[in-house]
């Protein structure tokens, strides 16, 4: 009977349509997720399908098709949790449901089926450091000094009448800290005050928040992207952080986060939740802003892959100039770091990348360069929903036009994250065929010419580019699996590199100025001293001539991908 009833329960796992529920490991030992594309979605800017101005889950259903067709494997949907939108959907009032302005979990179970049909799996943000005010934990926390859910935030007496109870300041400017008139007692918040910080020392709020991931794994969702992991502990006794000289854009003291920022803790809380995700064959992606490589390395884990799977990069963003030293020496530290790369270029806290390495002049020839760079690398890329049709950050011109609240309070000086947020340009109808309603933000100019519908038909666009290199990045072992390898290390003007796996190597070339370069290439050390080269993708109208791989002319910003045999 024991024997029949294990068989029976095999049969119905293997028979689930959840991708939770089943293992994906090939035959060279990668997971899914090392090969997989990951498109960010930022639910209020998509696709709107009721036409009241903001995107939803059903506009999102509907675009799957242009999804799969670009080459996208997974997306990540930004917060649609109910949320009283203090800070756009980072502040949750509810962990399992869907908020009504975007649908219901009805809809979110439609998106989950039919992005399931396409081989699209979906990721889901997953706000870990606080809740909303108006989150049912938080309402129960501030009844009373006994309420039951009291110690699953942190409360503390002030040093005197209006004295915080430390100098901590807000990520969003001034104090950290907020009196409740009801009990005399501050709580605490690193980023707005509708958004207390949980108290992750308590087991408790380990315990919910982990079966709150176990119900969407459940519900089919193949990971999380982790927010804010760095701020989820603070020290116990609450100690002063150091002040630095100067004052930061809200006029508040430059502060060192010492003690209340990447804590050991911290580690050991994300290590047990990897093995909640492990049980699900999930990924965890993690917001992880870090100012070296060793601190890059702790995400991964001390003890090997045990951590985050994928935690971002983004000191690839801080290269905000196209230069190839910079670059080179990015790549290597990331990609000898032991774990496996995450490359992004922009999301929907930073300029998009459009902007930040545009001249104005060869802004879509350079847009395309961006492509050929962090698509072509060893490790994992995650797109920003607009960047491959060159989208743009267009902020706003008056306090009064700005959403974001942190443009509200840091106006002038920090205009907010409204120009990184704009609606997705489809065609050239009115609103870019968001919505026939007016957008919850404006759509750029831009739309008329960078637009879906525009570049599809065109051969040359961003978005055609986009396609062959998400094309061949998907097909090419080379490109899948192969190992980096730098070459023309002293060039200042031309990142070139070799993907080599096995038999197949790959050759990656780009020029990052915008004058005419030559390239010489000396493979000897790689066992191709007579290569030949097959074009695979270029970013020049007429691709150069196959055959001998010697010396290369290139036009500026020109991208050139090609295979090489001996």
């Amino acid at each position: 009977m024991l024997q029949s009833f294990v068989v029976t329960m095999l049969l119905l796992a293997l028979s689930s349509p959840s991708y939770s529920q089943t293992k994906s490991i090939d035959a060279e030992g990668h997971q899914w997720w090392h090969h997989a594309v990951f498109y960010e979605i930022y639910p209020r800017s998509f696709a709107d399908s009721n036409n009241d101005g903001v995107g939803d889950l059903k506009g999102i259903n509907s675009k799957l098709d242009y999804l799969k067709d670009l080459g996208v494997d997974a997306i990540w949907i930004s917060p649609c949790y109910p949320s009283p939108q203090v800070d756009f959907g980072y502040d949750v009032s509810d962990y399992e449901n869907i908020d009504p302005m975007y649908g219901t979990l009805g809809d979110f179970d439609q998106l989950s089926t039919a992005s399931k049909q396409r081989n699209i799996r979906i990721i889901m943000d997953y706000v870990i450091n606080h809740t909303s005010d108006q989150h049912k934990w938080f309402l129960d926390s501030k009844s009373s000094k006994t309420a039951e859910h009291r110690d699953w935030y942190i409360w503390r007496d002030g040093k005197g009448p209006g004295k915080p109870p430390n100098n901590w300041e807000s990520t969003f400017g001034h104090s950290a800290w907020k009196l409740d008139p009801k009990t005399n007692q501050y709580y605490y918040h690193y980023f707005y005050a509708e958004q207390p910080d949980l108290n992750w020392r308590n087991p408790a709020v380990e315990k919910a928040m982990f079966d709150m991931a176990r119900w969407w794994y459940d519900r089919g969702v193949s990971g999380f992207r982790l927010d804010a992991v760095d701020t989820m502990f603070e020290v116990e006794d609450l100690r002063d952080n150091p002040i630095l000289p100067g004052k930061n854009k809200f006029g508040d003291p430059n502060m060192d986060d010492k003690y209340n920022k990447k804590l050991p803790e911290m580690h050991q809380a994300l290590q047990r939740l990897r093995k909640v995700s492990d049980e699900h064959d999930a990924v965890l992606i993690g917001e992880t802003w870090t100012s070296n490589i060793d601190e890059l390395k702790d995400y991964y884990g001390a003890k090997g892959n045990d951590e985050l799977q994928l935690p971002m990069d983004f000191m690839f963003t801080k290269v905000d100039k196209l230069s190839p030293p910079e670059f080179r020496k990015q790549i290597a530290a990331v990609d000898g770091s032991g774990g496996w790369p995450v490359y992004v270029i922009s999301n929907h806290d930073i300029v998009r990348s459009y902007n930040r390495y545009g001249d104005g002049k060869h802004d879509d020839a350079i847009a395309k360069l961006m492509a050929g760079l962090y698509l072509t690398l060893r490790g994992t890329a995650i797109m920003y929903y607009g960047e491959e049709i060159g989208m743009t950050t267009t902020e706003p011109k008056r306090k009064a036009d700005v959403k974001d609240p942190i443009g509200v309070t840091g106006w002038p000086k920090e205009k907010g994250r409204d120009g990184e947020r704009t609606p997705m340009q489809w065609n050239d109808n009115a609103n870019g065929g968001f919505s026939t309603a007016k957008p919850w933000l404006p759509v750029p100019p831009s739309y008329k010419t960078h637009n879906v519908a525009s570049e599809s038909k065109d051969p040359n666009s961003i978005l055609s580019f986009y396609k062959k290199v998400l094309a061949i990045r998907h097909n090419n072992p080379a490109l899948l699996d192969g190992e980096y390898i730098a070459l023309n290390q002293d060039d200042p003007n031309v990142l070139s590199y070799l993907r080599h796996y096995k038999d197949d190597t790959v050759l990656v070339v780009l020029n990052m100025s915008g004058a005419q370069q030559k390239a010489t290439f000396d493979l000897s050390a790689q066992g191709l001293t007579s290569a030949n080269a097959k074009s695979l993708v270029s970013s020049r109208a007429q691709a150069p001539a196959d055959g001998p791989l010697q010396q290369l002319s290139l036009e500026p910003y020109e991208v050139y991908i090609a295979s090489l045999s001996k």
